[in-house]
């Protein structure tokens, strides 16, 4: 049987630091691209059933960080209730708790947002997280595995393996090593979607989550530090 070789904590906290950052490129380009917001120009629409038009075309730039928020939003949610099982101290079980409760309640907002100012329910997202970048989008920036490809695709959240994370013997060092980019990625989107955005109450949630969650990076790095060294 050939030999599982498993990544160290460490060296996977710093691959997932790369994936976050080569990742902006591409959400840079989805959240405020008007290019891709003008229509697609590789044949078939990336990502079907998405919020794409019939010509290729994604909606207003608010629709689109609602498709995208939504599915990232729910990665994190999956990793907070891991952690109110699994999580041996009492401070990633509070966070994992606010994590849960605040991200629900936006995904609830952006929900009826979405239905009051696109006259419908939210697409489902027909891309991965996991694979490729976005690898739904037939190979657009490596979709058979290359820049945000994670061990095993998970539950579709941007270079987090649900399962990797479900087995990993210290549940408490992994969850921070898989939020804290998670949680990155998450300012980044929110922060390039403000300039653009339409929709003021909208704007004033996207500040909020950079906020929050900005703050919650911060108390997790400095968890990391006082409980295991330097990342």
């Amino acid at each position: 049987m050939a030999q599982v070789h498993q990544r160290p904590p460490g060296k996977r906290s710093a691959v997932a630091l790369l994936l976050v950052a080569g990742g902006a490129c591409a959400l840079a380009l989805l959240v405020n691209s008007p290019s891709l917001a003008q229509g697609w120009g590789g044949g078939q629409p990336p990502g079907h059933g998405m919020g794409w038009d019939g010509a290729g075309r994604m909606g207003p730039n608010d629709q689109r960080f609602i498709v995208m928020m939504i599915p990232h939003h729910e990665g994190a949610i999956a990793m907070a209730e891991m952690a109110l099982t699994r999580a041996k101290r009492p401070e990633i079980k509070q966070l994992a708790k606010s994590i849960k409760a605040s991200q629900t309640q936006e995904n609830a907002q952006m929900r009826s947002w979405f239905r009051q100012w696109f006259g419908g329910d939210v697409p489902q997202w027909g891309g991965s997280y996991g694979r490729g970048v976005y690898s739904g989008w037939g190979g657009w920036m490596g979709g058979g595995g290359g820049m945000m490809m994670g061990r095993g695709g998970g539950m579709g959240m941007m270079g987090t393996d649900v399962e990797w994370l479900k087995n990993a013997p210290d549940f408490d060092r992994a969850f921070i090593e898989q939020m804290i980019p998670h949680h990155r990625m998450g300012v980044m989107m929110a922060s390039m979607a403000q300039s653009n955005s339409q929709h003021p109450q909208l704007r004033e949630l996207q500040q909020a989550m950079v906020k929050v969650q900005s703050q919650e990076i911060e108390q997790m790095a400095q968890w990391y530090r006082n409980w295991y060294g330097k990342p």
